[in-house]
């Protein structure tokens, strides 16, 4: 049966729709059920669509309220969690197929914490094999399709989630960010997402097993959503401390009112930017004008120097961690195709020496980033240097490889140096796609980072409506 409710476009919406008895969890979770069984078959974003469970999940909501109880901030609100995000109610694949049957004993942290707040999960996102590509696509699950054109790519990894919050059918995302995992989606699908700073969120349980230290370093989960606000609501229930991840912390205070002053990033380190990539930026840099933000010309510290050095180092630990002899089964075909060119382009660390040299290197990058933060908190910027390309855009050799990590220099030197950065819609390409921009904040930022967001947002133009 239809619901006669249409759902509302917001997770704020939504949750407060609920709440206050407008309609119930469940006509909004059987409206998004209706909304993926109709548009998902053509776009291949979700792997698992939890029906049943879901519309319970919606009841214990219902019953709290009918009860007199809080269900909490987020009531009712339908999200979907990336496959390499711990759900008891499915496999945490990773997108791999040597990781079909692994089903969690508990729900990630963060799930847990969305859960509690009254959010309903109604599928899986789907992701490249351990999200190293920035396409997604598996053996496991196949393709993700862009839902603005299928000749462009989706984005990655979390293209799934990206995909499922820009159609309507999730109001939020759950995924994570090593390299642009969380941005370039929400680019390729006119979306907004958080890669919230170091140890914010919780990343994941560590249960006594080895973790590289690059995923240690570079990895956090983050929100997809349709709007700021919304991924600032989701940002409030997944952050803080948590014993199963060592790397959590709570967040400090908030400092001192930092300068209102935004440092225009235009072109990466003398790459060439698209026009479309460039416009969005100008677009937003107006929006923040209007808005009393002081926008500034600036060069990001050692820009090209940190992009290569999270490759190199991220390259180097993904060889020992993504080895076939360890693993027990190969990785899925382009996944291994990936991982040849980027190692090839690479250069991998191979001695202990270089490895923590690059290290070391990091905490003066970091030291004059943080020193240029104090007077320009914000830095604004492309997602990428270039328009979404093809699918499989990042493979074919070491030249197609190169050339995608290089359209990504200032995304990847925010993974680099642990810092928050937010991907925001800026309207619509002349080729028919979204364009969009990131702030990237200092450490512990997000409140600024954020602000600035919704200053992009009011200004940019809206995008047209996939649902």
């Amino acid at each position: 049966m239809t619901s006669p409710h249409p759902a509302p476009a917001s997770a704020a919406e939504i949750a407060a729709a609920v709440r206050a008895g407008d309609v119930s969890a469940i006509e909004i979770v059987q409206a998004h059920l209706e909304r993926i069984s109709r548009v998902d078959p053509g776009l291949n974003a979700l792997t698992v669509v939890f029906a049943d469970r879901s519309r319970e999940a919606a009841a214990e909501v219902d019953a709290a309220l009918a009860a007199g109880r809080d269900p909490g901030p987020l009531a009712g609100v339908p999200v979907s969690v990336k496959e390499n995000i711990d759900l008891i109610w499915s496999a945490t694949t990773n997108g791999w197929r040597g990781l079909a049957g692994a089903v969690p004993a508990r729900d990630a942290s963060i799930v847990r914490r969305l859960r509690e707040a009254g959010a309903v999960p109604v599928g899986r996102g789907n992701m490249p094999d351990f999200g190293m590509r920035w396409d997604t696509d598996n053996d496991l699950f196949g393709r993700t399709a862009n839902p603005w054109n299928r000749e462009r790519s989706a984005g990655g990894s979390s293209g799934g989630d990206a995909v499922a919050v820009a159609t309507g059918m999730s109001a939020l995302g759950v995924g994570n960010d090593f390299g642009g995992s969380l941005r370039l989606p929400a680019y390729a699908a006119g979306v907004v997402g958080l890669r919230p700073s170091q140890g914010r969120v919780p990343r994941a349980a560590v249960n006594g097993r080895p973790v590289a230290l690059t995923l240690q370093q570079f990895s956090v989960n983050g929100p997809l959503a349709r709007t700021v606000g919304d991924v600032a609501l989701a940002l409030g229930v997944m952050e803080g401390w948590d014993a199963d991840d060592p790397m959590s912390s709570t967040a400090p205070p908030l400092a001192d009112r930092a300068p209102q002053r935004v440092g225009m990033v235009q072109h990466a380190a003398g790459t060439e930017v698209d026009p479309e990539a460039a416009a969005g930026v100008d677009r937003a840099a107006a929006s923040l004008r209007r808005a009393g933000w002081d926008v500034v010309a600036v060069e990001a510290p050692h820009l090209e120097e940190a992009a290569v050095l999270w490759r190199r180092l991220s390259c180097t630990d993904m060889l020992i961690s993504l080895d076939p002899d360890a693993l027990g089964e190969p990785l899925g075909r382009s996944a291994t195709a990936f991982l040849r060119d980027s190692t090839a382009a690479a250069r991998p660390y191979e001695s202990a020496r270089e490895y923590a040299e690059a290290w070391a290197r990091r905490a003066a990058i970091a030291a004059d980033w943080r020193r240029l933060q104090v007077e320009v908190p914000l830095l604004l910027g492309p997602v990428s240097a270039s328009r979404m390309r093809a699918p499989d855009y990042d493979l074919g050799g070491r030249e197609p490889a190169d050339r995608a990590w290089r359209d990504l220099w200032l995304t990847v030197a925010a993974n680099f140096l642990g810092l928050p950065a937010l991907a925001v819609p800026t309207g619509l390409g002349a080729d028919g796609m979204p364009t969009g921009v990131q702030l990237i904040g200092p450490s512990w930022g997000e409140h600024i980072v954020l602000e600035a967001g919704r200053a992009v947002e009011a200004g940019a133009p809206r995008l047209p409506s996939l649902f």
